[in-house]
């Protein structure tokens, strides 16, 4: 039987390891020498992965959910799908024969993160391994290989039919794929400052002067949002303009997620038809919420939108 859905997300899902030290930073890096041991001061482990984070976070405002993820035959895996299935996410992927995925989140003395990442089962996901469903919506984060190639074929597919597609890729994505077919058939495309920058710099020919989130704008997205840590957030839908400046005072514990968490919220008001300027803001109280707690799904909002 076919499920109708609300959204399903297409990422990684992965255990992500959590290593909290007192290594310094220099110059906007990790202060390690080699051939060096260092202490870890803390470890944690948590279920992680753009497709997972997500799905959680939609399920959980509500929406009847599905994610398309890969995950190996191991105890990772088992870990990864018992998420899914206790926050009532319909797996709708594939369990492989290769590992299921892992990050290591390396803290720095002043909280902030490098991050090791193996994509292991997540980028085998061919598109004869998605079992079938109905849906409103998709959301896509970044994934290589078989999974990339499935997600642009499911994007043509199902946008053509009416389906709304929001697409949140990360640096290596812009830099390593083409994305430009995704981008333009995009209805939301949410990133932070950094890799909207990167993505204006490698798509955007035109010799027309335009601001950040107009070219990006050009580019076929109907709606474009920009994070930019604690600055203020900007969006542009083609006609208008909008701002909002997160609570600068929130203690910051850990920000794996918070990215995440902010573009579920605000294509989450997306899909219950809010104002842009009330999406925003649930973008921001959602990534609120994560930042203040260790763990990318520990403190996503537990509230059915109306």
């Amino acid at each position: 039987m076919m499920a109708k859905l609300d959204i399903v997300t297409f990422g990684s899902g992965v255990i992500d390891v959590f290593a909290s030290t007192s290594i310094p930073e220099k110059k906007g890096k990790l202060d390690l020498e080699i051939g060096s041991k260092y202490l870890i001061d803390n470890l944690r482990t948590d279920v992680g992965g753009g497709g997972t984070n997500v799905a959680v976070a939609f399920a959980r405002f509500g929406f009847k959910t599905g994610c398309v993820c890969g995950v190996g035959k191991d105890a990772n895996g088992r870990e990864v799908l018992g998420c899914l299935k206790k926050e009532k996410i319909k797996f709708l992927g594939k369990i492989g024969g290769g590992k299921t995925g892992y990050s290591v989140i390396v803290d720095s003395k002043k909280n902030n993160r490098t991050i090791l990442t193996f994509k292991g089962e997540s980028n085998e996901v061919g598109g004869n391994s998605i079992k079938r469903f109905g849906s409103k919506w998709l959301y896509f984060s970044s994934l290589l290989g078989k999974s990339f190639v499935a997600q642009r074929r499911l994007a043509a597919k199902m946008v053509g039919g009416g389906v709304k597609l929001a697409f949140n890729p990360s640096s290596y994505s812009i830099e390593r794929q083409n994305i430009g077919g995704l981008l333009r058939l995009s209805y939301v495309l949410v990133l932070n400052k950094e890799e909207a920058v990167s993505l204006a710099k490698r798509y955007y020919k035109s010799r027309k002067k335009l601001g950040l989130l107009e070219k990006l704008h050009s580019l076929g997205p109907k709606v474009v949002v920009v994070t930019d840590k604690n600055k203020a957030v900007r969006c542009f839908d083609g006609k208008k303009g909008y701002s909002v400046v997160p609570n600068k005072s929130k203690k910051v514990v850990e920000r794996t997620g918070a990215g995440d968490a902010f573009a579920a919220g605000f294509v989450a008001g997306m899909i219950r038809g809010f104002e842009i300027s009330k999406c925003l803001e649930l973008g921001i109280e959602e990534s609120e919420a994560v930042l203040g707690h260790f763990g990318a799904k520990n403190n996503l909002i537990r509230r059915k939108l109306k």
